[in-house]
């Protein structure tokens, strides 16, 4: 509990630290000498507070959901940008958008989960009749399915000339949220608390078909919960701030070498890494080519595919 007071604490900085980064000066200062009218105030009411909160929600809902994934899937190298569930998304949102495009986000967003898990079905349906010797096989097979998947999309974003916003759904960005554009992130809290409320039932089901049955579950309901999860999370993250590759992945892996498989146990440790991970990348991205700001798709790729392959090489040393 300690270690864990000690993660929320440094998560805590790192929020705080988050809100007066930026090019305009919301100094402590600035805010002090300001009224609530002045532009300091207007930035962090409008502007850095918001931010923030998609940030955290943003990372803990998308960690949370790679734990649930690797739960259902059994596998640790599986997560929604590694299974096809987020081309599948950015596909319903593209349908979405070329057929109702009058629709609200929200509708647009319950399309993008409904293709999501549609697409993450399909993906268990592959594994399940392909032989997989190697666990390494799963990503391989659910990256293949995810480029299949995003060269339709492409195709027809290029036929309806909508590569542009194509390009600007799949590239995780941050700056651009405000008051009154995040609030769908929300919706993935929930589903970070249902994860939590259902973790014993992922716990088991990560255990295989007979144990779950054996135990008195549904092994299907929970396969279905577990994909309901993940698809609404993948679907709101995605029309909210776009893609963020590698982060239910490293995540859960790491939160697994520090404090085992259980899930009860994990989900609130996950929550809070993911969070402050995504928090401190975001930071980062603000201060190395400050006053111009670095996609979080691109930071937390770059770091993500560094702890990818550590894990990869990992894996393979003590298999060997």
């Amino acid at each position: 509990m300690r270690l864990l007071a000690g993660a929320i604490l440094i998560t805590i900085v790192l929020a705080i630290a988050s809100l007066f980064v930026g090019v305009s000066d919301v100094s402590l200062g600035a805010l002090l000498s300001s009224s609530a009218e002045d532009r300091p105030m207007q930035v962090l009411l409008i502007s850095r507070i918001p931010r923030t909160l998609a940030i955290i929600l943003a990372g803990a809902s998308m960690a949370i959901a790679g734990l649930v994934m690797q739960m259902v899937v059994r596998n640790r190298f599986v997560e929604p940008s590694t299974a096809g569930t987020t081309e599948s998304a950015s596909l319903g949102f593209l349908v979405a958008t070329i057929f109702v495009p009058g629709w609200p986000l929200m509708g647009k967003m319950l399309i993008a989960a409904a293709f999501a898990m549609a697409g993450t079905a399909l993906f268990l349906r592959i594994l399940r009749a392909v032989p997989l010797r190697d666990q390494l096989l799963v990503p391989l097979v659910g990256i293949m399915l995810g480029g299949i998947i995003g060269a339709v999309t492409t195709f027809f974003a290029y036929r309806f000339e909508l590569l542009g916003s194509l390009l600007a759904m799949n590239m995780g960005d941050f700056s651009g949220i405000l008051r009154g554009r995040y609030e769908l992130l929300w919706i993935g809290l929930g589903c970070g608390i249902l994860a939590y409320v259902a973790a014993d039932r992922f716990t088991v089901a990560g255990m295989g078909r007979d144990f779950t049955t054996n135990l008195g579950l549904n092994y299907q309901r929970v396969m279905v919960l577990g994909l309901v999860i993940v698809s609404l999370v993948s679907a709101v993250v995605l029309v909210s701030v776009g893609s963020i590759p590698f982060l239910g992945l490293i995540i859960p892996n790491v939160v697994s070498l520090m404090v085992g498989d259980n899930m009860r146990r994990t989900v609130p440790w996950v929550a809070v890494m993911g969070a402050g991970f995504v928090l401190a990348c975001d930071i980062l991205g603000r201060i190395i080519r400050a006053p111009y700001e670095i996609p979080i798709s691109v930071v937390v790729g770059v770091i993500g595919s560094l702890i990818f392959l550590y894990l990869l090489l990992r894996t393979r040393r003590h298999a060997a």
